[in-house]
């Protein structure tokens, strides 16, 4: 007997053509959970610090950390990181698509703007001619309060512990 996951509905009605998950929720995923909301927590604070100035890695890490953020979250519900790795890659908004049909609950029309406009992330790190910055709506503290939203977010979602001197961080 296969038990459905409550949000079966919701994944498969999603555009994507991806082939199906089996939603499982184990200790491993758990801890890979935490590891990276710890992991999206420490890239973030060089940008929150201002110590990444180049807009274009700017771009690149803020992709990074939406990324690891949205990704604790789909393996804390029971998503695999070989599925979400060969479904979502690069793509934010997939995550993002797959988070809230599994009940994430994170729909601000800010945020999937810029999840579209950082979508694949990859392409930041080397970006062509035409991503250029002079042409994004958001300005960097938007985009550092937008990110800091998410992952404000992904802590009270999974209820993981902040990483180690956090609050020393954020006082």
């Amino acid at each position: 007997m296969v038990i459905s996951s409550p949000w079966d509905a919701a994944i498969a009605a999603l555009p994507y053509h991806d082939e199906p998950v089996v939603l499982r929720r184990t200790k491993a995923g758990r801890s890979d959970s935490r590891f990276r909301y710890h992991n999206a927590e420490s890239f973030f604070l060089g940008i929150e610090k201002g110590i990444v100035r180049d807009p274009h890695d700017r771009l690149y890490q803020t992709g990074i950390v939406l990324q690891l953020g949205l990704s604790s979250h789909l393996l804390d519900v029971g998503f695999t990181d070989r599925w979400c790795a060969r479904h979502v890659g690069l793509h934010i908004t997939r995550s993002l698509a797959y988070a809230n049909a599994t009940g994430f609950g994170f729909e601000l029309a800010d945020f999937d703007l810029l999840a579209a406009i950082l979508s694949p992330y990859g392409k930041w790190r080397f970006p062509q001619p035409r991503e250029q910055i002079e042409d994004l709506p958001f300005t960097p503290e938007q985009i550092r309060m937008l990110t800091r939203a998410l992952l404000d977010h992904v802590y009270y979602v999974t209820g993981h512990a902040r990483p180690r001197g956090w609050s020393v961080r954020h006082a």
